[in-house]
């Protein structure tokens, strides 16, 4: 089960996608944002991709940087039912954690892998201030508060100073996937992320 990279449309059982045209403009948008870059991506070549006309697509997005916000929107709902997911179908958060470092690290050997969408993003649009950087923090936030909840039933003594820590973990796995040696990024971020954990009940055992 991916968590990192951009959505792909259902396919009918012929192989098929049933899209609306919303849609079919945001896959479009999804897949050359992701491969190419934004700011390298002109709305030209995504209606050209998603095969609708340019009076259509300026119908749906009335500027670029509402895209962009839909697509990352898009991107941040899937992510969160995606771990959402995992954390419902392991048998603790515990498990859930190692599923999610496995999670990443099989992402990261698939091919197209160009790293988190949200990092990406944020690179391109530096005004914090900016919507595009408003969504990219928004779902950091709630990746911070998710791991917090994940880390306290755990058993860590400070959730949110570990979630941080875990957060940071999960960027830099981002990153080493994208330009390291991939098949070993999800075994390095379960072994950190424990090491995180491992040392908050050190010290509270110590406390």
């Amino acid at each position: 089960m991916s968590t990192t990279t951009p959505e792909r449309p259902p396919a009918d059982a012929d192989g098929t996608a049933k899209r609306s045209v919303r849609d079919r403009i945001l896959d479009a948008a999804s897949e050359l944002f992701y491969a190419r870059g934004i700011h390298a991506t002109s709305a030209d070549k995504i209606i050209e991709l998603s095969g609708v006309t340019k009076v259509t697509f300026y119908r749906y997005f009335r500027t670029k940087d509402v895209l962009v916000v839909a697509y990352l929107e898009r991107q941040a709902a899937w992510e969160r039912g995606a771990l959402d997911g995992l954390r419902r179908s392991s048998g603790d958060d515990a498990q859930a954690l190692r599923r999610f470092a496995a999670a990443i690290g099989a992402e990261s050997c698939k091919p197209g892998f160009r790293g988190c969408a949200f990092i990406n993003a944020a690179a391109e649009y530096p005004d914090p201030e900016g919507p595009v950087r408003k969504v990219v923090a928004q779902h950091r936030g709630w990746y911070r508060a998710t791991f917090a909840g994940m880390l306290g039933r755990i058993g860590v003594n400070d959730p949110a100073r570990a979630a941080d820590e875990v957060m940071m973990l999960r960027d830099g796995a981002m990153v080493a996937g994208s330009l390291d040696e991939p098949s070993r990024v999800g075994g390095a971020l379960e072994r950190a992320i424990f090491a995180v954990i491992d040392a908050s009940r050190a010290t509270r055992t110590a406390g």
